[in-house]
Order: C-alpha cells, then structure tokens, then sequence
C-alpha cells in the first residue's frame, strides 16, 4: 500500500470498499451523465497533442482514456487514485482498450511528491475527499510544469443541485444522519468546493495563479425509470450517505422512504428516463511560471 495521510485513512476505507461497490453498481450514470461536465471541462480547457497529464482521482480511468485520445501517441496520461480496487478497474479497462499512452497508480495525492514534470492536471470530481486540500493542490501544483494548467470539475451548492438536495430533504424527514458511526465516511464531501471563494482560497494557497471559476449546467440521466432513480440516489450523493450511515433505522421504513422518493422526483420524468439538471463549476488555474513561486 502507497503512503496515505492518516487523516485520509477513513476516506480511503470508503472509497474501496462500499463506495466502490456502489460506483461500480451505477457506472454508467457516473461515467456517462457526470462524464458531460467531465467533458465540458476539456473542451473549454483543452490539453495540446504531445501534453503529459496528471488525471487525480481518476476512478474507473475513463476520463484518462478520453483525455489519452486528445493528447494523442506522443502525449500521456498518469491517473492516480487513493482506492487500490478503482486503479485495478482503470488498468483492465486501458488494457482492454490497448491504450499505451496511459499508466495509472494508486496514489493519495495530499502526500504524494510527483517526479514527472505535468504539463496539464486534470480531476473530475476528484479534488473534494482530501482532508487538506491545500497540501493535495500544492503537490498538484508543484507536479506542473511553470504555466501548466489545472483544470477541475467540482460540484456547485446541492441548492443548485435540485434533485440532490430534493432527495436528501426527503429522507431527512425520516431519519437524520448520526453524530458518531463506526461507517467510514468519504472525508470532506462532494460538496467540500461548492463555494467559489472557498476554491479560489484553496488553489491560491496552494500557489496556483489565474484561478477562474465558470458555472456548467448540463442535464443528466438519474436513472431509466423513477425506481432506477431512487435506486440510484439512496445509493450514492447525500441523500445515500444518509442512509448508509444510519443503519438499520433506515433500513426498517426503506419502503417509505422509497415512496417518498419516487414521489418527489416524479417531477423530473422525461420522455428518455429520469433527467435532472446538474451544476458543476469548470475550475482552471496555472502554476506560475516563475519557477521559485
């Protein structure tokens, strides 16, 4: 096992095990509707031909293949991530995709000094768990070469997340998430650099300049029908955890909450399945080009 920071140590039983197992069950919701904003992020920030790219918290790698294709055989694509078990995943799927231009290590990215100078950083969702970000940025930073970019997609206020915050206010009313488990929680949350100021704050301290936040509001499939949907939000995002970690309270009125679910996404039924809006900052930052910065 890769040194990982004993404050990350929780976050990092979460992520390879339950987490894991509920990422795997609801893959294609998460590499295919959080892939859009993924996406986006590339396009408005793009890696050149020839780039070698640091992919943080690289999950299942399939932003580490897309972003291989941009940077083509010259280019290359190191994804790291805390939980051994998503860099398993990330290496069958390279290997089956015989992409050579990727590599991929389990790595918690708060302790880790990168050798490689980085001409391009890149995390979708990935930068949220760290216990201290500004340690985890700054290593990030320190990984670029002067005047490479850092480019990352994070969630904006579940306030902005409808269908998230409407899922968690629901199962609130049932059951309320305990002060003390012995449940391995996932750190600091998804929402962790919800606020602009908050990110800026972050990367500056790390020593990172331009720092530029641009609002991305895409929509995404929840699920194919409402029971898919709330299969999927009692799984994974707040209204998930809330459950999970209270136990067996919630698992006993699970069919009431379940009810009360499908009622208040009802709302976003569409012809294709269940599609809400989802709201991400595209963050872009530099390292600075004065080397001793």
């Amino acid at each position: 096992m890769e040194q990982v920071a004993a404050d990350n140590e929780e976050a990092l039983e979460a992520w390879d095990g339950v987490l894991y197992d509920r990422f795997v069950k609801f893959k294609e919701i998460v590499t295919e509707g959080l892939g859009a904003h993924g996406e986006a992020a590339l396009t408005a920030h793009p890696p050149q031909a020839g780039d070698r790219v640091l992919d943080i918290g690289c999950g299942f790698g399939d932003t580490s293949l897309r972003i291989a294709e941009i940077v083509g055989d010259s280019g290359s694509v190191f994804g790291v991530d805390v939980a051994p078990r998503f860099i398993e995943t990330a290496q069958k799927g390279a290997a089956g995709a015989g992409a050579d231009n990727v590599s991929f290590a389990v790595r918690d990215v708060q302790v880790t000094e990168f050798e490689n100078g980085f001409d391009y950083a890149f995390a979708r969702f990935g930068t949220m768990f760290f216990a201290n970000p500004v340690a985890a940025m700054r290593n990030v930073r320190k990984a670029l070469v002067p005047g490479g970019r850092l480019t990352m997609v994070v969630w904006r206020r579940k306030l902005d997340n409808d269908w998230l915050h409407r899922a968690e206010n629901v199962v609130e009313e049932f059951v309320e998430e305990p002060e003390e488990t012995d449940e391995p929680t996932c750190g600091p949350g998804p929402f962790s650099m919800a606020n602009a100021d908050t990110t800026s704050d972050i990367l500056l301290n790390a020593g990172f300049v331009e720092v530029d936040l641009r609002r991305c509001d895409i929509p995404i499939l929840i699920g194919r029908d409402l029971d898919h949907a709330v299969e999927f939000v009692t799984a994974l995002g707040p209204a998930g955890e809330v459950i999970r970690l209270a136990g067996d309270e919630a698992e006993q009125i699970r069919p009431r909450i379940e009810a009360a679910l499908r009622e208040a996404l009802a709302e976003f039924e569409a012809p294709d399945g269940i599609v809400a809006s989802a709201s991400t900052w595209i963050v872009s930052a530099k390292a600075p080009t004065n080397i001793s910065a």
